[in-house]
């Protein structure tokens, strides 16, 4: 069952079908209720018509033997004492009125109630007090019962009138109207029913298969697409957008973004890897050539070039270790830093750097802080000609720290460019003192680590200002 119904389409079929087919279950009882409701009500209004036209012949004196009463529809007439005085001739067996009886106890050419000072009499004077002679009553009784006329048993529904003649006192009379029709109406409308919802709700899933096979098409080209990438690992394909404007267009849309934002990720990272290894191979050649030297001849042995490599190789090393945790997510943590503290610890012990630096905290890890300070600044000092300024401030919400040189700044075309990894200006490669570029990459993922950023201007006295702004704490 559940892989019978394990595709989207099933489940929209099925569930349409169940919403239709209790929705049809709903009109179709209604319809029957109200169907059924009509026709007896029709049937009441004619068995009432039938007994008042009876009420009237008997409020106008006629004997009951003289009573015109129709042979499709069974009649009684009761008396004070609901005895039955007059019924219908062919009537043959009846229920539902309260008295079974068909053949009248006594039936009187005109004479009235016989005469009496029983209690009875008297009390049925009381009760009949309410109409007139002649008068007959407004309100009718209704109810349901059979009958059998002329061999023919039916349902009826009776109507049940009262009427106070000069003569013969408080007569009740009950008249009944065929149910036959509201019964056939409500079987022939039920076997409709039951033939055509059936074949209603077959339509319903055949069209309902149909237009979402139609509407899941493009989620199948979009699939078959990921599946042919994934297994070519060709990240420049894209899935087919379609050309409406619904909630599968959004989806290829986000898939193609997805896609492209993935390729890039791979694209960089393999970047990444090929300059880490073309960084690396120099001072490890270097590295390995003196060592060889000094295998062979060791009074030749360049011991500070050796240690230069390898401090080299160490900070290398240090760098692409940072990035890889940052690529992998870490948090920058979630202690007070002082801001304006961290700036002065990395500018102590540097040359022609002056700090202006208030306490400003804010929320991060201070090793990645200092990382971007200490960075900073050995950038600054290598572009500086004669000077370095470092300040802190509050602005606003924001917390900024800035570092200016004097040198020749950064050309407006190039602002962005430094900030990618193992990029070096010519400039800047002619006068590196061993840099691989990762300095101010490093130092701008981790102003957006923690929630901030890393952007170059023009500083006051010429050279390149970098300004670091991070969200108080």
């Amino acid at each position: 069952m559940r892989r019978l119904f394990g595709s989207v389409r099933a489940r929209a079929t099925l569930g349409a079908v169940l919403v239709v087919a209790v929705a049809l279950a709903a009109a179709g009882a209604a319809v029957l209720l109200s169907l059924r409701a009509n026709l007896t009500d029709q049937a009441g209004t004619k068995a009432e018509r039938t007994a008042r036209g009876v009420a009237a012949q008997l409020a106008a004196g006629t004997a009951y033997d003289r009573l015109e009463l129709d042979d499709d529809s069974p009649v009684q007439v009761l008396d004070a004492h609901g005895r039955l005085v007059a019924a219908s001739d062919d009537l043959e067996r009846i229920s539902g009125t309260g008295v079974e009886a068909v053949t009248p106890e006594r039936q009187s050419g005109g004479a009235g109630r016989p005469g009496g000072d029983d209690a009875d009499d008297a009390d049925d004077a009381d009760d009949d007090a309410s109409l007139e002679p002649g008068e007959i009553d407004e309100d009718t009784d209704f109810g349901d019962g059979s009958a059998t006329i002329d061999g023919k048993d039916d349902e009826y529904r009776f109507a049940t009138v009262r009427v106070e003649t000069t003569d013969r006192g408080r007569l009740t009379v009950h008249a009944g109207a065929s149910l036959d029709a509201e019964q056939s109406a409500v079987t022939t409308t039920t076997t409709g029913m039951l033939t055509g919802f059936p074949l209603l709700l077959c339509v319903v899933a055949a069209v309902t298969w149909l237009v979402t096979r139609r509407a899941l098409r493009p989620v199948e080209d979009i699939r078959r697409e990921m599946a042919e990438i994934t297994a070519s690992e060709d990240l420049s394909r894209r899935v087919p957008e379609p050309v409406t404007h619904d909630e599968v267009a959004r989806l290829a849309r986000t898939t193609n973004e997805t896609l492209a934002a993935l390729e890039a990720s791979v694209e960089r990272q393999r970047r990444f890897v090929a300059d880490a290894s073309h960084e690396l191979r120099s001072p490890i050649a270097s590295l390995r050539t003196q060592l060889e030297v000094a295998a062979a001849h060791p009074e030749l042995l360049d011991l500070d070039g050796a240690v230069e490599d390898t401090v080299r190789l160490q900070r290398l090393a240090a760098d692409l270790l940072l990035l890889a945790r940052l690529d992998a997510g870490e948090g920058p943590g979630d202690k007070r830093v002082d801001l304006g503290e961290v700036a002065r610890r990395e500018a102590r012990g540097r040359d022609a750097v002056s700090v202006a630096a208030e306490a400003v905290e804010v929320t991060g890890s201070r090793g990645q802080l200092e990382r971007v300070l200490g960075n900073l600044l050995d950038n600054a000092q290598r572009h500086a000609r004669s000077a370095v300024t470092v300040s802190v401030r509050r602005d606003g919400a924001w917390a900024v720290a800035e570092v200016a040189d004097d040198g020749d700044g950064v050309a407006a075309a190039d602002r962005e460019r430094i900030f990618e990894r193992f990029v070096r200006l010519d400039e800047a490669r002619s006068r590196d003192d061993g840099g691989a570029g990762l300095g101010l990459a490093i130092a701008r993922d981790v102003a957006a680590r923690h929630g901030g950023t890393l952007t170059v201007r023009d500083a006051p006295a010429g050279g390149a200002l970098f300004a670091l702004r991070l969200p108080l704490a």
